[in-house]
């Protein structure tokens, strides 16, 4: 599936040079898709017996077993996405990066770091496809819907206050950053999408770009954060999909914790 995307050759031996290739360092993680985005509800692994178990910090009701059964995996969006082999370089090579623009370096920093919903999530996963070096990463959220709320507001104001901007890498690799609206599936209680490109041209006259794709969805209590992120363009239904069946397998680990309390 998905014969149409594919990279058109191998990507320059200059951002070998750059750091923009190969993988190592922190966990960058990843999905995988289907050919359309709605799917029947997926398989849902049953988390281990904690009829007992209390509420988690944040308001949540899941426990550790269940958030991680919440968690998307290879079996879940389909070829070509297989288990990370950890971060991609290109998040060093341009996301780790500064500018003067106000609340654009908070959005950098986000975007480094994966904390989109403000804080470090409870669990997450990640995938590659090697074919690309894109990435994609999932993650359950672990803070309060109140939070969670003011970080979807705040999200919300990125494609008028961050439209665009300049950047600049520890390499002194200087960025155009864009940011536009995402429209995502309408499921979850709140959602929000953005769209972001990263333009950089090297000393040698190389044009490169980083696309990320950025969803970050609340269903009651819980929240995940997505971004399926690499060098060029990214596939949008591979977005679409993790949003609607993350949102299926979020809100029936939910309901299953209610019937097991």
């Amino acid at each position: 599936m998905f014969e149409g995307i594919r990279p058109r050759g191998r990507l320059p031996m200059f951002l070998t040079g750059l750091g923009l290739l190969g993988i190592g360092g922190c966990a960058a993680l990843t999905l995988k898709q289907p050919e359309t985005a709605p799917q029947p509800l997926p398989t849902i692994d049953r988390p281990a017996q904690s009829s007992k178990a209390p509420a988690r910090p944040g308001g949540s009701s899941l426990t550790d077993a269940q958030a991680q059964a919440a968690l998307l995996g290879q079996s879940d969006l389909g070829a070509p996405w297989t288990a990370t082999r950890g971060a991609a370089t290109w998040r060093d090579g341009m996301l780790k990066a500064s500018t003067s623009a106000g609340e654009c370096q908070k959005l950098l920093d986000a975007l480094y770091s994966d904390q989109l919903l403000g804080g470090p999530p409870r669990v997450a996963v990640g995938l590659d496809d090697a074919d690309t070096d894109a990435q994609l990463r999932y993650q359950i959220g672990a803070r309060r819907p109140s939070d969670v709320d003011a970080a979807l507001n705040w999200l919300r104001t990125m494609p008028a206050n961050c439209a665009r901007f300049d950047a600049v890498t520890q390499q002194n690799l200087q960025e155009d950053v864009q940011v536009s609206e995402l429209a995502l599936p309408e499921v979850g209680d709140a959602r929000q999408g953005l769209h972001i490109t990263v333009s950089a041209t090297t000393e040698d006259d190389q044009d490169i770009r980083l696309t990320l794709d950025v969803a970050t969805v609340r269903v009651g209590d819980d929240a995940f954060a997505f971004t399926n992120g690499g060098l060029g363009d990214v596939p949008g239904d591979a977005t679409q999909a993790a949003v609607q069946v993350g949102a299926l397998r979020l809100a029936e680990v939910r309901r299953q914790g209610r019937v097991d309390v």
